[in-house]
């Protein structure tokens, strides 16, 4: 007789009782791995948020005091502006610029340097690996580098134009692509309107020289061109007394830094000789300056009875042009010779004698 045994039938709620004693061991290792690194998370997130306040106090408090710095700088040439010497010498329009375009270039690199700053250090709380962030910054660098590099030139010689106060708004240059007068001075463009009036943009980058006719002073040279048979002392006395007067008068008295200068003779011909007169005169005026000083001096010299010398006249007419000597000279002949077969097969045949 063989006996089986049956399996024991499972409790009702075995099952249950298992999912529950696994649903409790996985809540207390997570509550275990969040015990363990809680303090590490709290900790970088401080600091992430300590650098990000850091960064922003400092970039505000560094924009703040630029800006300010700007302002103190417009101030004073405003207030330079409202005196005598300082309205002659000092462009607000051209100093306020000046100053805007280096404050906003101050401004930028604060700004990127505080904030790339801020955000390597958080990725670097962060535990991540910047080493090939940067080695990709920088290929990326490279290749922004050379496919710009004509509007990082045209940037570069903009910033060192303006910190160089090379020139500025009213000035008179020549940019040698371009003469004007400049309009307005920007960080990668500059704005010249011409003597026709066209607005030139020139790219700060293709500027080679400039020549500043508004810095400093200006010199007016005037020639006074009268005939050779007058009196040379006596047209020198009449211009140095013109000049005398013009110094005097308003408001070439402010535009005239020093007396208007006789030179002497620059030019003898046998039919007229070249006075020349020179003068210093404030930026920007000596084209005024030369026209008035003409005028005068021109009154001057017909009042005193001094003859100016006819200016000679341009001998446009083209050179007549040289004969050819062989033009009427005939072409050798065959013929001209009596002897030559072309001269014997001409002659006539004589008319036979009928006589014999």
């Amino acid at each position: 007789m063989f006996w089986s045994a049956s399996p024991a039938a499972t409790p009702p709620g075995a099952h249950r009782r298992a999912s529950l004693d696994d649903a409790t061991e996985k809540a207390t290792n997570a509550a275990g791995w969040v015990e363990e690194n809680w303090a590490t998370w709290l900790t970088s997130a401080l600091q992430i948020a300590l650098i990000i306040i850091i960064a922003v106090i400092l970039r505000h408090v560094i924009r703040r005091t630029i800006t300010k710095l700007i302002e103190r700088m417009n101030r004073t040439a405003t207030a330079a502006q409202g005196t005598a010497l300082g309205g002659l010498l000092v462009n607000a329009e051209r100093r306020r610029q000046r100053s805007e375009a280096i404050g906003s270039v101050l401004r930028s690199v604060a700004s990127f340097v505080i904030m790339g700053t801020a955000a390597l250090t958080v990725l670097s709380v962060l535990k991540i690996n910047l080493a090939p962030l940067l080695a990709s910054a920088g290929v990326a660098g490279v290749a922004i580098g050379f496919g710009a590099r004509n509007l990082v030139t045209d940037f570069l010689s903009g910033v060192f134009m303006i910190l160089e106060d090379q020139y500025g708004v009213g000035d008179e240059i020549d940019a040698g692509v371009a003469t004007g007068t400049v309009v307005e001075v920007g960080l990668r463009v500059t704005k010249l309107r011409g003597p026709n009036g066209a607005i030139w943009y020139i790219r700060n980058g293709e500027v080679k020289r400039i020549g500043n006719l508004s810095q400093g002073w200006s010199t007016a040279t005037v020639d006074v061109m009268i005939a050779p048979d007058q009196d040379l002392d006596r047209a020198r006395d009449v211009i140095t007394t013109v000049g005398e007067e013009m110094s005097k008068a308003e408001p070439w008295n402010e535009q005239l830094w020093e007396a208007v200068e006789v030179l002497g003779l620059s030019e003898v011909h046998l039919d007229s000789v070249t006075i020349s007169v020179s003068a210093k005169t404030m930026p920007g005026k000596a084209p005024g300056i030369e026209r008035e000083l003409r005028w005068r001096i021109k009154k001057a010299l017909d009042a005193a009875g001094i003859t100016l010398a006819p200016r000679p006249l341009p001998d446009d007419s083209p050179e007549p042009p040289t004969p050819d000597p062989t033009a009427t000279v005939a072409a050798p002949s065959a013929l001209a010779s009596p002897t030559s077969p072309q001269s014997l097969a001409t002659t006539p045949i004589p008319a036979p004698n009928m006589n014999k």
